[in-house]
């Protein structure tokens, strides 16, 4: 921050809900600060956007931001006063405290101790971690030494939509959400939200890339001409390459939305006039109905178009400095397959030039498509249904069947009886769902990735080494195929046998890691690379390290690049450097 004359350097203002001044100066901050006190709402304009901040320790003020903002059940980040204020409710290891205190200052996800009563529960419901960051402009340290409590101070939005940037706009979206607002008269240019971390294995691992760690660049080994590469639909961010260096955007979110369009348009234009480039290539998502994609295919400049588990391995790739052959193991919820279904549980053999589909899981179909990314039920239905057939719909005894109606239930028969709207996937984060709703653990989801996160929190601090069968088969296609059934037959055992839920949550999570190492045996490459948003399950990534270590295989995962898809713009740079094409002569 610059020194600044008191007279007329920035000032405060504290508005009403209309935008009418109550006061300003120091007496603003003051008035913000009461108001919190008193279980107030206040959109506080900062670095990068607006927060929304009240009273972390007020159920009833907390669960009035989650009605207004719509958002149910998905966790709010917290801001502490200070590093001993967080260190009372939460247990922070030295690379935690390093992530805390740094120039980056991003919210770090710390387990809360079990004791604690200070934070409502209404902030993180069922999750034994919380998202906490320290002030980081002289605004944030002002108001929270006046407050000396911790605050939520969540995204200025709706959900789905970008972060408020401009105090009157704040006023037109964020009515009905704010009851006051805290301003200043400093422009923000763009937005740019707060950047998350854990620590994993004993690294950081950046899960958004926002503030302070955006855009620093990537290096790469070649140089390449100057790309644009577009993103993914969700979690989007860009990126483009200038030389051997590559620019990766702040988090811009999904692309779901007209604003959040307009926020990709804008964050494209200004990173062309920041890096005053002249674009020669674009590279995007395979997805053809992506706006992404479509927006990659408008520009008129050359394409390079890639598969969406090629770019995760490519990024993991692109960060960690490998060079091929590399096997990657690319899990998450979605993704658009080669062959036009669902990919999602992929084993990638990356060579100089290209990739093969090394193994994948055994598909089974979504019942309602994109609905079913909602319900786990539904997919439970369709992995039973794989393997049952018609029986499974008589099979009252079985939580995701007890979840329908019998109307639903014939909808779910007609559908996959037919295979209308019924996709076929192999998708690891489906998988995940699945294992949910037949333990009864969630049968609908409130926010993305709630069943998988749940079922990792179900394991706790149990220590378990057991796990299911599986078998890996051939394919016609040459690819290996990961089958899952005797796994899915032993839950459903030990769910009658009433074993307990943590224990088969382990024993599922340590199942999925044997089958990686089971395909890395078999396809004989040291080099094992980690990627896709399945890969931000702490427990997951950090026994499939551990177990590949144990069997002599070099690992490699993602730290200042999102595994999720905020990584998947360097990875499409990559795809276009391996683009003969694309490099410089």
């Amino acid at each position: 921050q610059p020194n600044a004359c008191p007279v007329c350097g920035p000032h405060l203002e504290f508005w009403d809900a209309e935008g009418e001044v109550l006061s300003n100066r120091n007496s603003a901050l003051k008035s913000a600060a009461e108001a919190v006190k008193d279980g107030k709402i206040v959109a506080v304009k900062g670095l990068g956007g607006f927060h929304l901040m009240t009273d972390a320790r007020n159920g009833e003020a907390v669960g009035i931001l989650r009605q207004r903002k719509h958002r149910e059940e998905k966790p709010f980040a917290l801001m502490f006063p200070s590093l001993e204020a967080i260190e009372e409710i939460c247990e922070v290891s030295e690379v935690e405290t390093r992530l805390l205190v740094s120039p980056e200052s991003p919210i770090v996800l710390l387990k809360r101790k079990k004791l604690q009563t200070t934070i409502s529960a209404s902030v993180a419901p069922g999750n034994p971690y919380l998202g906490a960051m320290l002030p980081y402009t002289p605004l944030h340290h002002l108001l929270m030494k006046e407050l000396n409590f911790p605050v939520v101070a969540t995204s200025g939005n709706l959900s789905d939509e970008p972060i408020c940037i401009d105090e009157n706009e704040a006023i037109e979206r964020l009515k009905g959400i704010a009851d006051l607002f805290l301003v200043h008269n400093r422009p923000i240019a763009r937005h740019v939200d707060d950047s998350i971390a854990r620590e994993m294995s004993g690294r950081e691992m950046i899960l958004r890339r926002a503030r302070g760690f955006a855009p620093l660049p990537v290096l790469l080994k070649e140089e390449m001409l100057p790309t644009l590469a577009v993103g993914a639909h969700l979690k989007n961010s860009v990126a483009t390459s200038i030389g051997k260096q590559t620019f990766i955007s702040q988090h811009i979110g999904d692309l779901e939305t007209v604003q959040s369009f307009r926020a990709f348009e804008n964050v494209i234009e200004s990173f062309e006039k920041l890096y005053e480039i002249k674009l020669e290539t674009i590279a995007c998502d395979a997805h053809p109905d992506y706006l992404s994609t479509h927006f990659a295919r408008d520009s008129a400049l050359p394409l390079v178009s890639v598969q969406h588990h090629y770019a995760h391995v490519l990024s993991c790739m692109a960060e960690n400095e490998l060079t091929a052959p590399v096997l990657g193991v690319a899990w998450d919820g979605t993704g658009y397959g080669l062959d036009g279904t669902i990919w999602g549980g992929e084993f990638l053999r990356v060579t100089e030039t290209d990739f093969e589909r090394a193994a994948h899981f055994r598909t089974f179909r979504l019942p309602g498509g994109d609905k079913a990314v909602k319900e786990p039920r539904r997919v439970a239905l369709g992995i039973l249904y794989e393997i049952f057939g018609d029986a499974v719909f008589e099979m009252n005894d079985l939580a995701p069947v007890r979840a329908f109606t019998n109307s639903e239930i014939s909808v779910m028969r007609k559908m996959l009886e037919s295979k209308l709207n019924a996709p076929v996937t192999s998708s690891a984060g489906r998988l995940f769902d699945g294992a949910a709703s037949i333990i009864g653990l969630r049968q609908k989801i409130r926010f993305e990735g709630q069943a998988a996160m749940e079922l990792e929190f179900l394991i706790g601090d149990l220590e378990t080494n057991e796990s299911y069968d599986f078998e890996i088969k051939n394919s016609d296609s040459g690819a290996g195929i990961v089958d899952w059934e005797l796994m899915i037959m032993e839950i459903i055992a030990d769910r009658k046998a009433n074993v307990p839920q943590g224990k088969i949550a382990a024993k599922f999570h340590n199942t999925l890691v044997e089958m990686i190492v089971a395909v890395a045996r078999l396809t004989s490459e040291k080099s094992v690379a980690l990627s896709g948003g399945c890969f931000q399950n702490k427990y997951l990534l950090e026994r499939a390290v551990r177990r590949l270590r144990e069997e002599k295989f070099k690992v490699y995962w993602h730290q200042r690049v999102p595994t999720n898809d905020g990584g998947i713009a360097l990875g499409q740079i990559l795809a276009a450097l391996r683009n003969a094409e694309a490099r410089t002569q």
